[in-house]
C-alpha cells in the first residue's frame, strides 16, 4: 500500500498505519491536478509495479475482500481495468432549457408503464470507490479501457463524500457498514471511563468550607443508565484523589477507584476478575494516563477536547467535549456497534 502526499501530517499517519509513502511533486499537487496525474508521476519512480489500484480517499466504506476479488479479475480473468458502480432505482428526465426545449422527457422510463422499484433492475452507476487498471493503460493516460469490467458493490459500501452533505451520512455509514478489522467484534461488557475531563468537563470547584464541587452533563448519566440497562457494567477511574464521597453524591451507582497510578493494571484487573477478554472492554479516555488502556480494549473514545496522545491511540473521536455529552455519545457508538455483532451472529 502507498500513499501519494505531498503533506507532512499525512506522511506521518501514513507510516503510522504501515503505508509507504510517495513524495508528490508540486506540479501533481495543484488544485487542478487529476488522480491520473499523480499516478502516472508514482509509476515513473516504481517500473516493477503492473497494476494499479487507485483507491479514493472519499469512499470510506471499501471492503479488503472487494478489493482482493478486483484483482484477481485483472490476473487471473484477464481484464485490463475494473472500476467499481453501484446500482441505483432513480428515474431520470431531461433538463429543460429556454429556447431548446420547453418541456421535459422521460430519459429511461416510460411514464404510462411506470416499473415499481422492486420490479425493475435499476441502472449502473460509478461510485469513484476505486479503479484498477493495467501499467500500459494509465501510461496511455487511461484509467478505464481494453478489456473492461465493472464490479458492482453493495450499496451500504458505497460512500462518495463530493458536497459538505455528504460528510455526516458518510460517517453513520462507516460506523455501521465499516471495516472493523479482520477479527469480528465481541459484545462488550465492560465500560470504563476516566472521571476527570470524560464524565466532568475537568474542572473543579471548591467551596468556602474547603469541600470539592464538580459536575456533569444529564445526558451523560442518561448514557450511564442505558449501558447498564443493557446489561454493561459500567465502572469509573481516576488517577487523582477524588473524593468519593463527592462521586457518591452523582449518584451514578458505579463501582470506582480513585487514586490510580496505573489504570492498565486496574482495568486488567477489573477484566479477570469478570472473565473477559479486552475485545469485550470499552474505555473512555482523555489523557496521556489513558492512552495504554486505549490501545489495548476492545473499543476506545476520546472526547473531543481530548489531548493529542489519547486522540492518536483511540478508533473513536467524539464530537463533544467531556463533560458535555462525550459519555453519551460514545455509548451511542457503542450501541451502534453491537448491533452490529447481534446482526452477523444471526446471519
Amino acid at each position: 500500500v502507498w500513499v501519494s502526499t505531498d503533506h507532512d501530517e499525512i506522511e506521518n499517519v501514513a507510516k503510522q498505519f504501515g503505508a509507504q509513502v510517495h513524495r508528490r511533486s508540486s506540479e501533481a499537487s495543484k488544485d487542478s491536478s487529476t488522480s491520473l496525474d499523480a499516478i502516472i508521476e508514482f509509476l515513473n519512480y516504481h517500473n516493477e509495479v503492473d497494476i494499479i489500484g487507485n483507491i479514493q480517499a472519499t469512499s470510506p466504506c471499501l471492503h479488503p475482500t472487494d478489493l482482493q476479488k478486483v484483482a484477481e479479475m485483472i490476473r487471473e480473468e484477464g481484464y485490463d481495468s475494473v472500476f467499481s458502480v453501484v446500482r441505483r432505482h432513480q428515474f431520470r428526465w431531461g433538463e429543460i432549457q429556454k429556447g431548446v426545449r420547453e418541456m421535459t422527457e422521460p430519459l429511461n422510463l416510460n411514464p404510462a408503464k411506470r416499473p415499481r422499484r422492486q420490479d425493475w433492475d435499476g441502472e449502473l452507476y460509478e461510485n469513484g470507490s476505486f479503479y484498477f487498471a493495467k501499467r500500459h493503460l494509465i501510461e496511455m493516460g487511461y484509467l478505464q479501457g481494453g478489456k473492461m469490467a465493472y464490479y458492482e458493490m453493495r450499496a451500504e459500501h458505497s460512500v462518495d463524500i463530493d458536497v459538505d452533505i455528504d460528510w455526516p451520512i458518510a460517517e453513520q455509514r462507516v460506523l455501521r457498514f465499516g471495516y472493523f478489522g479482520k477479527e469480528k467484534l465481541k459484545e462488550i461488557k465492560l465500560f470504563v471511563c476516566n472521571i476527570d475531563g470524560c464524565l466532568t468537563n475537568g474542572h473543579i470547584y471548591v467551596s468556602g468550607d474547603q469541600k470539592e464541587i464538580i459536575s456533569y452533563d444529564v445526558k451523560d448519566a442518561i448514557g450511564i443508565s442505558l449501558l447498564k440497562k443493557s446489561g454493561i457494567e459500567v465502572r469509573l477511574i481516576s488517577e487523582r484523589a477524588c473524593s468519593k464521597q463527592t462521586l457518591s453524591s452523582l449518584k451514578l451507582d458505579c463501582k470506582m477507584e480513585v487514586s490510580v497510578p496505573d489504570k492498565l493494571a486496574v482495568v486488567d484487573e477489573w477484566r479477570k476478575e469478570m472473565g473477559l477478554c479486552w475485545k469485550e472492554v470499552a474505555y473512555l479516555g482523555n489523557e496521556v494516563s489513558d492512552e495504554e488502556c486505549l490501545k489495548k480494549v476492545g473499543l476506545s473514545g476520546v472526547p473531543a477536547d481530548a489531548c493529542a496522545a489519547a486522540q492518536k491511540a483511540v478508533g473513536y473521536i467524539c464530537k463533544s467535549n467531556g463533560g458535555r455529552g462525550a459519555l453519551r455519545e460514545f455509548a451511542e457508538h457503542v450501541f451502534l456497534l453491537m448491533e452490529k455483532v447481534i446482526n452477523s451472529c444471526q446471519k
